[in-house]
């Protein structure tokens, strides 16, 4: 386990989440009892991880041209802090791929892309595109998902049915085998050891998530501890095939 903060948190700002409203807003009280409205990085339904009232943690920022100077990072959810700002996963796995804390999961690769138009059309973007100076070795691709979603103690994505992640299974599985394709979901808090497809909240993503593992997409849950300091890796998470409290037919 690596054991320091891979991404150090500038100084975090506690309240009580009061209402979350068109997406990005959040009016939250601060400790001192002022109430502010803070930028929520989060454009999902966030089931589980909006419940009113919970604390919550918000860095201040400087920028003169934001028309808000807070932003949402962190609720605390039964005791774990789970991480709010989608912005950040990306941010993460790159330097932890710069500093190869992934190479025993990802094997050799000697440059970084990001964002790197792929698929039929070249529509869509991968998040990260690993390539090699070595010709025998095939080019990676990386697709990463937040995830913040439980099913007990169970890690479970999407939160939603999601037809732009079903699609990027479906793109991913179109690249072997010329590629690895990796689908990385970056759970965002530290209470769950596994990880589960979606089943209850969309059967058709889980249904293209079996199918892309038989056809050789490489699955990397990566569990990370969200902390008030900051945001630490903690390995890989057993996957399930299926959600606990679904039964396959």
């Amino acid at each position: 386990m690596i054991t320091d903060f891979i991404y150090p948190f500038p100084p975090l700002i506690t309240g009580r989440l009061i209402k979350r409203y068109k997406r990005f807003f959040a009016d939250i009280e601060l400790e001192t009892g002022e109430i502010i409205t803070a930028h929520c990085p989060n454009t999902g339904p966030m089931t589980g991880v909006s419940t009113l009232f919970s604390l919550v943690q918000v860095s201040q920022q400087n920028n003169p041209k934001r028309k808000l100077k807070y932003t949402w990072e962190t609720i605390q959810v039964n005791q774990t802090w789970v991480g709010i700002n989608t912005a950040l996963p990306n941010k993460i796995i790159k330097i932890m791929l710069e500093k190869r804390l992934l190479s025993n999961c990802l094997g050799e690769y000697d440059y970084i892309y990001s964002e790197v138009a792929y698929g039929k059309e070249k529509k869509s973007r991968i998040d990260f595109l690993l390539t090699s100076d070595n010709p025998l070795v095939k080019p990676i691709y990386i697709e990463i998902k937040n995830t913040t979603l439980t099913d007990g103690k169970v890690a479970v994505f999407p939160d939603t049915v999601t037809t732009r992640g079903q699609k990027h299974l479906q793109e991913l599985m179109d690249l072997v085998p010329n590629a690895q394709p990796i689908m990385l979901y970056f759970i965002n808090r530290s209470d769950c050891r596994q990880f589960a497809p979606g089943d209850l909240t969309d059967s058709f993503y889980s249904q293209l998530f079996r199918e892309a593992i038989t056809k050789g997409v490489q699955v990397l849950p990566c569990r990370f501890e969200v902390a008030p300091q900051g945001i630490r890796y903690l390995g890989i998470a057993e996957y399930l095939l299926y959600q606990p409290s679904f039964k396959p037919l």
